[in-house]
């Protein structure tokens, strides 16, 4: 599954549903809101282009890392200290590929999908990508 969405994210029922008894490894990132002097973290996105970047990137990895599943869900709106933003999960054969295709994931959506967040704390408000 490869989505942006408002919805909060069931990681158990996604680890299950992508799981198969090929894998010798499952990788999984939860990205969270941390407390870092703010209330609350507003995402938004160029939902049509995030898609399709997103499953570029995942397509990427999958190629560069020989996995077997690749799930990416990223979360937009107004979410909360301790609120989950993004979900990345990675099935492969063996570990080392499953890192390493987890990582990279990561890092390019980072990189350029159109995601930005504008910090939540009190009166002030900053976006940033």
């Amino acid at each position: 599954m490869i989505a942006i969405q408002e919805e909060n994210i069931d990681i158990g029922a996604l680890i299950a549903a992508s799981r198969t008894n090929a894998m010798g490894a499952q990788v999984v990132f939860v990205g969270t809101v941390r407390d870092d002097g703010i209330e609350a973290i507003e995402f938004e996105a160029h939902a049509e282009m995030a898609q399709k970047d997103l499953e570029a990137i995942a397509a990427e990895a999958t190629e560069t890392f020989a996995l077997q599943s690749v799930d990416i869900i990223h979360r937009t709106g107004t979410l909360a200290v301790g609120e989950t933003i993004v979900v990345i999960i990675v099935g492969s054969g063996h570990r080392d590929e499953g890192f390493e295709g987890c990582r990279f994931i990561l890092e390019r959506i980072k990189e350029f999908v159109p995601i930005w967040k504008k910090d939540i704390a009190g009166d002030t408000t900053r976006w940033h990508h």
